[in-house]
């Protein structure tokens, strides 16, 4: 495959542009300006420094990974790509407006992909040049430790596509599976009922945080409570979603829970603002209610 284009130098698309330049491609990395794709890659240059001190990098690795990682601005520059991925916010005119701009310099032969969690692949696909060299691509957070990729086809996805998009995925190491073009995919078709309901379940008065999170973590086995999960993917994230959950479908169980809103409205949206369901302003999270 020729270079690898990340579109978005935010905590996922950062990762993306780490585990494919770990992989041994070259990749093309853009944001809104270059600052934040240099940005990026400071972050990514910060992660690898991590991997070197405990051991799991050599640094010899760490220097070529780097090295393949290009910060660019804006998407002219990715017209040799053979892949360019988007993994801008999950706002779907967002997402429709990169399409639209990456579609004019895309290879005739090249893919794009999306990162979206939750977002149609046949509806996205009207966004690009070719709906059969577009596709789904979900990753997880963080991406150089989650071991998962959902691949969704879209209607008119080609099997060319899907084969060249798995043989990537398993070259940087992850698990594929395969998921069809209904609203969540797979797991946060799962995962966001349950975050929503802890939502729910909490400006009920059903429990506290901390009740509500140590009762799914030891009673369902889980390796962190729900309120605690939603902080860390974002509550804004969260809240986006279960909203294209619910509009999507129009099933009423992905109504989003009232405090998840009032939270993203007041500009709490977990870890990254310091604040959601815990205060992350010390050394140790402290439930906020």
């Amino acid at each position: 495959m020729q270079a690898v284009g990340v579109i978005g130098a935010g905590q996922m698309g950062a990762g993306i542009a780490q585990v494919s330049a770990q992989a041994g491609y070259r990749v093309l990395l853009t944001d809104v300006d270059k600052a934040r794709a240099e940005a990026g890659k400071a972050g990514i240059a910060k992660q690898l420094d991590r991997a070197v001190e405990k051991g799991k990098l050599d640094p010899q690795a760490r220097e070529q990974a780097l090295a393949r990682i290009e910060p660019i601005q804006g998407v002219e520059g990715m017209s040799s790509c053979g892949l360019v991925i988007e993994a801008a916010t999950e706002r779907e005119e967002v997402k429709r407006a990169i399409f639209a701009q990456v579609g004019t310099v895309l290879g005739h032969q090249a893919i794009l992909a999306s990162n979206t969690s939750s977002i149609p692949i046949t509806r996205l696909a009207q966004a690009s040049p070719d709906p059969a060299r577009f596709i789904g691509v979900h990753f997880f957070n963080p991406v150089p430790v989650m071991g998962l990729i959902e691949v969704i086809r879209g209607l008119a996805t080609s099997t060319e596509t899907v084969k060249t998009v798995v043989t990537y995925a398993t070259a940087v190491g992850k698990q594929v599976v395969h998921a069809n073009d209904a609203p969540g995919f797979i797991v946060n078709r799962i995962l966001m009922p349950m975050l929503n309901e802890a939502c729910f379940a909490l400006g009920e008065g059903v429990a506290t945080i901390r009740d509500i999170d140590l009762a799914c973590q030891l009673g369902l086995n889980h390796p962190m409570g729900p309120l605690t999960l939603a902080d860390f993917i974002g509550l804004d994230t969260c809240l986006e979603i279960t909203r294209v959950l619910f509009e999507t479908t129009g099933d009423p169980k992905f109504r989003p829970a009232p405090l998840l809103v009032k939270y993203v409205e007041a500009g709490w949206y977990g870890k990254k603002t310091k604040r959601g369901f815990y205060d992350y302003t010390g050394d140790t999270p402290v439930p906020t209610r």
